[in-house]
């Protein structure tokens, strides 16, 4: 591409890291990591920003760590990434009539069929974060999924609303406007991890993705291309050390560090005569801890974050067939042994741990291929999409910033890659990274409805 791509920044505020990266796509459309940057989390519950200062200082101590990696940076928008239990989904409907119905349809009466919707009736203190169109229907013509060029008399189109509670989209936005950036846009956290760990056929072929944060399990549920369904879950990995510390009568570091290095998620494959020795507080004796008790507890609550997911599945009813691609674990607490076998028994589908490495470019560094930055990756790529499908929001002068050293590993970009570059020529290739954006490609900017009243309320 001879065009310079435009650096776009992912700002990911989870409950127990903050992270930052910021990225930008290659000529052969996979995304550079230019900076990364993370601090501790200590102002959010549940995926809930509730301390506004804790927070801008965690965000502040994120984005130094990411200007350390790449002095030559310059960061002032950010998508962010919205969770917490406060965020439901309603379906809608919604038709036009055309005024010109000898003529094909155009962009522009897609653009007003969706802001239509966001004028949709919602419970007072909850504002619409995202309209997504499912599929549309022109005259008698149904599961149309680009209607442009189609001719007809009535357009229609079927919705999944994603709302959120007013306050706690005003606590997201003064705590990134007061640590000096902007917020570009809004995203479901689901929907960001699904389009970092994702291809197109794994939409087609209809899966769940199951986003095990800190503070909430977040999940998004695709079949035929089409998103079904989104939830947030309240309980996650925070809840498995509380679990953990109040159970074997530990400090929270202690029951955080057990976790990830003896943690399993069933009871079963966990040695019976292992035990864990703690240290004792100030001259205590040390405690032995079993490493069963220990599976035990982990199981019991994981199994009851997985009954949540089986649930909403059975709510949509997507719990049997349509799910061929099974269910696709990723986040910070998929990383839990034997979790796998644990979501198969418990679902009754396929697993498998999705990793963000999908949309990376070769030589980025081994940390940002785990499943914890997923989100952040995510935020990147619909920032892209946003930009791919809506090029005016852009124009602006990007300066180039080049990969430090510190961030890219001396490794070439793989040759099988190019070789296949060669093989199936450009045009296809254009034609394959069109299909890495599969969101509302045409969704009118609502980032000037989260500022509404904010200065009174200050």
């Amino acid at each position: 591409m001879s065009t310079e791509q435009p650096i776009i920044v992912g700002l990911d505020i989870g409950t127990t890291k903050i992270a930052v990266i910021a990225g930008r796509k290659n000529e052969y459309g996979k995304l550079d990591i230019l900076g990364f940057g993370k601090s501790n989390s200590n102002g959010v519950k549940h995926g809930q920003v509730l301390n506004i200062d804790e927070t801008i200082k965690a965000i502040r101590a994120a984005l130094d760590n990411c200007f350390a990696s790449n002095p030559n940076l310059e960061i002032n928008e950010v998508y962010v990434g919205i969770a917490g239990h406060h965020i439901k989904s309603l379906q809608t409907r919604g038709d036009l009539v055309r005024q010109s119905n000898d003529e094909e349809i155009t962009q522009k009466e897609i653009d007003q069929l969706i802001s239509d919707q966001y004028k949709t009736y919602i419970p007072a203190g909850d504002q619409i974060i995202d309209v997504i169109p499912q599929e549309y229907t022109v005259d008698n013509f149904q599961n149309i999924v680009k209607p442009i060029g189609y001719g007809g008399v009535k357009l229609g189109a079927n919705f999944h609303i994603i709302t959120g509670d007013k306050n706690a989209i005003r606590n997201i936005n003064r705590s990134v406007e007061k640590s000096g950036l902007h917020t570009k846009d809004l995203v479901l956290q689901p929907l960001a991890s699904s389009s970092a760990v994702m291809a197109q056929e794994d939409l087609e072929a209809g899966v769940a993705i199951v986003d095990i944060g800190g503070g909430t399990t977040d999940l998004a549920v695709f079949a035929e291309g089409v998103l079904r369904h989104t939830a947030v879950i309240p309980f996650a990995g925070e809840n498995i050390t509380n679990d953990i510390k109040t159970g074997l009568g530990v400090l929270k570091t202690q029951a955080e560090q057990m976790k990830t290095q003896f943690g399993s998620a069933l009871a079963n494959e966990a040695k019976a005569n292992a035990y864990i020795t703690i240290p004792g507080l100030r001259g205590m004796p040390a405690k032995e801890i079993s490493v069963k008790n220990l599976a035990n507890i982990i199981q019991a609550r994981m199994s009851e974050i997985l009954d949540f997911v089986t649930y909403h599945l059975k709510q949509v009813g997507m719990d049997n067939r349509q799910l061929n691609g099974g269910i696709v674990l990723t986040g910070g607490g998929s990383q839990l042994r034997h979790l796998i076998q644990l979501t198969e028994y418990t679902t009754g589908l396929p697993a498998r741990i999705g990793f963000p490495n999908e949309h990376l470019a070769a030589g980025h560094i081994e940390e940002l291929a785990k499943p914890t930055y997923s989100t952040c990756i995510g935020l990147i790529l619909k920032g892209y999409d946003d930009y791919e499908h809506n090029r005016k929001e852009f124009e602006k002068d990007f300066r180039k910033v080049d990969v430090p050293e510190t961030l890219r590993q001396q490794t070439e970009m793989m040759p099988m890659e190019e070789e296949f570059e060669e093989q199936i020529g450009e045009g296809e290739m254009k034609k394959r990274k069109n299909l890495t954006g599969f969101w509302g490609k045409f969704k009118d900017r609502i980032i000037d409805l989260f500022k509404e009243e904010e200065d009174q309320h200050l």
